[in-house]
């Protein structure tokens, strides 16, 4: 996280309910510090791009700073939400990208071609991956939102 960015949380604590627990274990298995079998780079653009669908701070300052850890180069991710008009991403990872917003904004018509898709790409286990992580950041932003995760700027000691 940004040093001189803390967050608040302005409606709920979320460790009153047992749910936080069982959303911190999902995200260790599927999170941002997961080892997974698919490529880290997609898989962070994926959570990145959830983040930007659900608008949600916490995950946009969080997945940021991420992203830069994992290498993406800074047009990477600033171009990000324009990804179907640029040449910066691969067919896998349009594919992947194509399918995070079909899975987070769902609309049935759509979902079906979507998957298609992505299954040119990928394997049955790494679309299952590729779902857990995008489901699993639906979670987390949804929590956010829920909880009032809100940035604020570090007071100085």
């Amino acid at each position: 996280m940004d040093s001189k960015v803390s967050f608040e949380d302005r409606r709920f604590n979320p460790d009153l309910v047992e749910f936080h627990q069982h959303a911190k274990a999902m995200a260790s298995s599927v999170g941002y510090t997961a080892k997974l079998a698919i490529d880290g780079q997609l898989a962070q653009l994926l959570r990145l791009r959830v983040a930007q669908l659900n608008p949600c701070s916490y995950c946009l300052i969080l997945h940021n700073r991420a992203a830069v850890d994992q290498g993406i180069t800074s047009a990477r991710i600033a171009n990000l939400p324009s990804w179907r008009e640029s040449a910066l991403y691969s067919e896998a990872e349009r594919a992947a990208l194509a399918y995070c917003e079909a899975l987070t904004v769902f609309d049935q018509a759509s979902f079906a071609a979507a998957h298609d898709e992505v299954a040119k790409q990928f394997g049955e286990g790494e679309i299952a991956e590729i779902a857990a992580v995008i489901i699993n950041m639906n979670v987390w932003t949804r929590l956010k939102l829920a909880q009032g995760a809100t940035p604020v700027v570090k007071s100085q000691p």
